[in-house]
């Protein structure tokens, strides 16, 4: 006969089998900032010339406008290059 499994356990096991999956495939590192308009275009181009897209994988991975007008946005690369 087996134990009794009640949802909250088999939910419980679930959620750290895949987060601890995650934290080893997601090699990815990330920066978040929040500059106005032109400085946070100025800031994509810069990290985009620094980390290549072709060799980092990099790309913008989220962005919105906050109240102020500012743009706050995630890159997104791989810490080196292979």
């Amino acid at each position: 006969m087996q134990p009794t499994r009640k949802p909250a356990d088999i939910a419980s096991r679930s959620a750290k089998a895949l987060s601890g999956r995650k934290r080893q495939s997601d090699s990815f590192r990330r920066e978040t900032f929040a500059l106005p308009r032109a400085a946070a275009r100025e800031k994509a181009r810069e990290m985009f010339s620094r980390f290549p897209k072709a060799a980092y994988m990099t790309e913008i991975e989220a962005w919105h406008e906050l109240p102020d007008g500012s743009i706050e946005f995630t890159m997104r690369r791989l810490p080196t290059a292979d």
